[in-house]
């Protein structure tokens, strides 16, 4: 088992988690924190920290593609060790859902992707990374997300 940061730390980023972390598997992006499964003890520390409740147990159903991305951005962006400051929008981004969608460009650097269809990605390095299954079918979306897939498309993301 491991922890893993989840949809809310988009936009939030709130660093609380990391002060207590122990064995610092924190790692920062643009946006958002992740956890690196491999170097995360389970000691559960980190999750009573975070103000935003994006901290969870991998154990909780539907948490795989979560899981993915921090285990993929944990090796791309920077080790963080200490508090910072959240991210200006941290309040009002807090608790909005599907945070996930909205964002087409995760950390700094080589982690950076890039959407180039509804259903495919591009890091900056330019390795291709699929839309993860749990995203869910765009035409299963409300008429409001289809709108904004729409608009993304017409601009070429």
């Amino acid at each position: 088992m491991t922890y893993v940061v989840t949809d809310n730390c988009i936009r939030c980023k709130y660093t609380d988690c990391v002060e207590v972390c122990p064995v610092d598997c924190f790692y920062e992006g643009e946006n958002f924190l992740v956890i690196h499964p491999d170097e995360c003890i389970d000691c559960g520390v980190c999750e009573p920290e975070c103000p935003a409740g994006a901290i969870k147990p991998d154990t909780e159903p539907g948490l795989d593609m979560w899981l993915k991305l921090n285990a993929e951005f944990s090796t791309q962006w920077p080790n963080i060790t200490v508090k910072r400051d959240p991210l200006p929008e941290a309040k009002e981004m807090d608790g909005v859902e599907e945070k996930i969608r909205e964002v087409f460009f995760f950390g700094t650097g080589t982690g950076r992707l890039r959407r180039v269809s509804a259903a495919r990605f591009v890091t900056a390095d330019g390795r291709q990374m699929a839309r993860p299954e749990s995203w869910g079918n765009p035409a299963g979306t409300s008429r409001l997300r289809a709108r904004r897939l729409d608009r993304c498309r017409a601009a070429n993301y």
